[in-house]
């Protein structure tokens, strides 16, 4: 007797299609797994055989040897579980043999229940690429399947359940394909509850609407952390596919809530300077995403900036440069997407007063160096705005009237965004900040006082190579949120004193 299954396989983000063979025949009761599995693959088999049992379905007297192919790649985790015993059923005449356009993904207990795996919407995918329609997954995986256009989800909770279906004595019902709608878009916060700090703000908008890294600095209770937790308010909509590459970065780590099978708000990601390297970058046996990678087309914010360890903020520099990360094991090598907007948020020192207004710093010399020192110059280089938050004025915090919103600031940060979406179209460039080198003076078009001004403070504050290419993206944003197509002087001389801190702080 012989059945073919239908399922799919993980390793990082890479889903890819498996096809479950089994051969069954009379003799010593026994399933024996080939195909490249590891120990959570080799031990299906005795969840299996608890399930069947428990689900009051006995086999005897059969011998299986199941393959999964293709067998010379890896299998690992608990995805196989019920693809095997959909063949065994199938095998053992149990269900009818009619799986072609159909496929199983799921772990089972051992009492029969099918429980939820991770990665589930990036296998749905390449099932529906492979001409698959129909899924049958754990019960709390439907709603993530059902984001995938064109292929029917059915959500299975027992092994029962799945047997009555196969056989249409009692179907599962379909799950409905998801849709979005306008409450998943809206907030609690808005930025009309920051009173003052209007040249903050502008430096927000100025990220926002480029998508650029920012760096603010400042005294305690300046509402640096109050700013960076609205920055996702003023954030275009993410696209369908925005919303795919993010929802199957956070399924593959299991920080999918079945409530939200779809991420349609950029992500914030708020990590504490607590952090290991493995955390915030990823890492494991079976490399799994970190913090950099689950805020991926959204914001990733570290608050304390200088608490850090300096070797878990090193570990930046490459994926915020390069806008992916790629962790190697001894079982391979995964890649994940990491384009995100850094927002960083700092003291002045270890007493948080060192230049603030009407404030006494207590700190030495050398303590205010050490701790402004933990920040390495590669990793300032990497940051393109720099935004000093002074301590807000009573008058502000006291009056009655209402700062801008954010629905007012985003409407200037989404035509700007219009802007570059013209301009890159065809392109794997999506903002400002992402503009590659060999474009990057045909679209930062400079008037001759602008291409002046550069110039001269480029060679007075002897300025990085790199320094210099993110002044010019920071100018084309500056430019593009006011319709401009050419690079004025004042957008030049507004991308520069976004770097100003350089020279106030760290000299």
């Amino acid at each position: 007797m012989y059945a073919k299954i239908n399922s799919a396989g993980l390793f990082g983000l890479n889903a890819y299609s498996v096809c479950t063979e089994i051969s069954a025949s009379s003799g010593v009761p026994a399933i024996d797994i080939v195909g490249l599995g590891d120990q959570a693959v080799q031990e299906s088999k005795l969840r299996i055989k608890s399930a069947l049992g428990n689900s009051g379905i006995k086999l005897n007297q059969l011998s299986c040897v199941v393959n999964l192919s293709p067998a010379n790649i890896k299998k690992t985790g608990s995805y196989f579980d019920l693809p095997i015993l959909t063949a065994i059923l199938t095998a053992s005449g149990v269900i009818p043999d009619n799986n072609d356009k159909r496929a199983f993904i799921g772990e089972v207990a051992l009492n029969g229940e099918i429980r939820p795996v991770s990665g589930a919407l990036a296998m749905a995918i390449e099932l529906s690429h492979n001409g698959i329609g129909e899924v049958f997954l754990p019960y709390e995986n439907r709603r993530e399947a059902s984001v995938v256009k064109g292929l029917t989800v059915y959500g299975v909770k027992t092994v029962s359940d799945l047997i009555n279906h196969l056989r249409g004595d009692r179907l599962i019902e379909k799950t409905d394909p998801f849709e979005i709608t306008e409450e998943s878009y809206k907030f609690d916060l808005d930025f009309a509850d920051v009173k003052g700090q209007d040249a903050v703000k502008g430096a927000i908008e100025t990220a926002a609407a480029g998508f650029h890294n920012i760096l603010m600095i400042g005294p305690p209770g300046t509402g640096k952390s109050m700013i960076a937790k609205r920055i996702p308010t003023v954030l275009p909509k993410m696209s369908f596919e925005e919303s795919i590459e993010t929802t199957k970065i956070h399924s593959v780590a299991g920080a999918l809530s079945p409530d939200s099978p779809l991420i349609v708000r950029r992500p914030f990601r708020n990590v504490s300077h607590t952090a290991s390297s493995v955390g915030l970058i990823g890492g494991g046996s079976i490399p799994k995403p970190g913090e950099i990678s689950l805020a991926h087309n959204g914001v990733l914010f570290l608050d304390e900036f200088p608490e850090f360890d300096r070797r878990v903020l090193e570990t930046l520099r490459q994926p915020l440069e390069n806008g992916e990360i790629t962790i190697s094991r001894a079982s391979g090598s995964v890649s994940y997407p990491c384009n995100i907007m850094l927002v960083a948020a700092m003291n002045p020192c270890p007493c948080g007063n060192y230049g603030a207004e009407g404030k006494t710093c207590n700190c030495s010399k050398n303590q205010v160096s050490n701790y402004l020192g933990k920040i390495s110059r590669p990793i300032l280089d990497r940051i393109d705005i720099q935004a000093e938050v002074a301590a807000v004025k009573y008058d502000d915090l006291s009056g009655s009237g209402k700062s801008e919103s954010s629905a007012a600031m985003a409407e200037r940060i989404e035509k700007a965004r219009e802007i570059q979406k013209k301009r890159f179209k065809g392109t794997s460039v999506r903002s400002n900040s992402g503009i590659t080198p060999d474009i990057l003076h045909e679209v930062c078009v400079l008037d001759q006082r602008a291409a002046d001004y550069l110039r001269n403070t480029f060679e007075k504050s002897s300025l990085s190579a790199r320094a210099y290419d993110r002044i010019l993206k920071v100018a084309r944003t500056c430019a593009d949120l006011e319709g401009s197509e050419i690079i004025e002087k004042k957008h030049i001389a507004r991308a520069i004193g976004y770097r100003s801190l350089d020279r106030k702080y760290w000299g």
